[in-house]
């Protein structure tokens, strides 16, 4: 089964609200999430990397969510629905923002100059990161509070934001928090070797 095959089985299979056929439809036909990058130089940075990276995310946090601690001590229960919007979803703020462009490197060993392609950014809605995804996934279907603070509040301690803002926004929503932890092993120890 292929990266694309494996998120529309998951999307359609676990996300059943309204208006998630047409978010689908935007993801398929109208962006290029299947095929953009998740960075341009960091984790996942190749074609087809923001897909990869959602379905590592989504498979971090359903193992997050499975461990007994978890489910058991801070009696953390997120539906099934809700680990698939928060974890596919969390990253759509990147769909049509990246460009191919091109630079000159030196060949090390043929010593020649060489057009070398990389990855830009020409964001057309510049309003953050997690916001943008909230709002985005907005346009299509409704997320319930915690799935909208998960996917605001996924970059975690890594964000700009105001640290005491963004320790009582994971303390308030334990699937905010679920999601970063998620988000941090898939971009840092599931993706840091494959680009």
């Amino acid at each position: 089964m292929t990266d694309r095959e494996e998120f529309i089985s998951i999307f359609n299979e676990k996300i059943k609200r309204e208006g998630a056929e047409k978010l689908l439809d935007f993801l398929e036909n109208k962006s290029d999430f299947f095929t953009a990058p998740a960075s341009t130089r960091f984790h996942n940075a190749f074609e087809g990397g923001l897909l990869r990276h959602s379905l590592n995310v989504y498979k971090c946090l359903v193992d997050y969510l499975e461990r007994p601690r978890v489910k058991e001590t801070y009696k953390l229960s997120v539906s099934e629905e809700s680990a698939a919007v928060a974890a596919l979803l969390h990253d759509v703020c990147k769909v049509n923002i990246y460009n191919i462009s091109y630079r000159n490197t030196k060949n090390e060993k043929t010593g020649q100059w060489e057009k070398t392609p990389y990855y830009s950014i020409d964001d057309k809605l510049p309003y953050g990161h997690g916001e943008k995804s909230v709002y985005m996934i907005s346009g299509f279907m409704r997320l319930s509070r915690e799935e909208a603070m998960a996917i605001r509040w996924h970059m975690g301690f890594s964000g700009i934001e105001d640290k005491n803002t963004i320790g009582r926004a994971l303390e308030m929503y334990p699937l905010a928090f679920a999601l970063s932890v998620a988000d941090m092993e898939a971009s840092y120890f599931l993706e840091g070797s494959e680009n």
